[in-house]
């Protein structure tokens, strides 16, 4: 598939790199090329690795015969494909050698050194110093508990309108790994994939870029995942997510 990161006509490069930046760090279910303009878009080649929700399998036979694969619409057997890469938010695609982290800076993606942001002299003092999410008892559709946000994100597929089969095959894929895929136009679609990001701590909830800096001195941490979103009469947001009113976070 190829993603859309950011129109160039809107924005400037600080957004375009955030966006890219946030985005090529979702490596759990999505492996991801290195972002390239076409037609003042900034886009992204991609293999989302969501399994059809028509495959059906066989369970491997003691004999050392291969598991059997078999569609549900069509009827058709065969051999099941050799597995691909495991569904894990791989921290080597995200972090370079000695330290650095692999970000998107003045268009390229580069693996930088990133310091953290120097503590104020005299701090203000705040009632809550920590990290709201710590706890929270936020999850995503396929019930995975904690940095809900991080976990999953909506994406745009340039997929033309006459271009019915890979539609057909972007809707066929297993729920809710890849869900709520809606046209959005002649030329895009959007949908929800379910694809970890690979800045996440071992804790799973810590973010590796918070408090970091580029070396323009702007945080490292895209702003897309600290400024909170306009959500919409029919957004509720994640289950048991703390920063959400009772009538919209369950």
């Amino acid at each position: 598939m190829t993603l859309r990161i950011a129109d160039r006509r809107e924005d400037g490069q600080t957004f375009w790199d955030a966006a890219a930046t946030w985005l090529l760090g979702h490596t759990e279910r999505i492996d991801m090329g290195e972002p390239y303009v076409r037609n003042r878009l900034l886009l992204v080649d991609a293999v989302i690795r969501v399994p059809c929700k028509h495959l059906a399998t066989a369970v491997a036979s003691g004999n050392g015969r291969p598991a059997r694969a078999h569609c549900r619409v069509h009827g058709f057997t065969g051999r099941l494909p050799a597995a691909t890469r495991a569904a894990v938010a791989d921290p080597h695609r995200v972090r370079g050698p000695g330290g650095r982290y692999r970000v998107v800076f003045k268009g390229r993606r580069q693996a930088l050194a990133l310091p953290l942001k120097r503590a104020a002299r005299r701090p203000l003092p705040v009632v809550q110093n920590g990290n709201p999410c710590t706890e929270a008892p936020c999850r995503t559709a396929d019930n995975t508990r904690g940095a809900a946000c991080c976990r999953d994100l909506t994406v745009d597929v340039m997929v033309r309108k006459a271009d019915t089969r890979t539609e057909a095959l972007l809707r066929s894929r297993k729920s809710p790994y890849l869900c709520k895929v809606e046209r959005a136009d002649d030329v895009r679609v959007e949908c929800e994939v379910i694809s970890a990001c690979g800045y996440l701590e071992p804790d799973g909830i810590s973010c590796a870029l918070h408090d970091r800096l580029l070396p323009n001195g702007r945080q490292a941490k895209p702003s897309i995942c600290w400024e909170w979103p306009d959500l919409g009469p029919d957004d509720v947001g994640h289950p048991g997510c703390v920063l959400l009113g009772k009538n919209q976070g369950g």
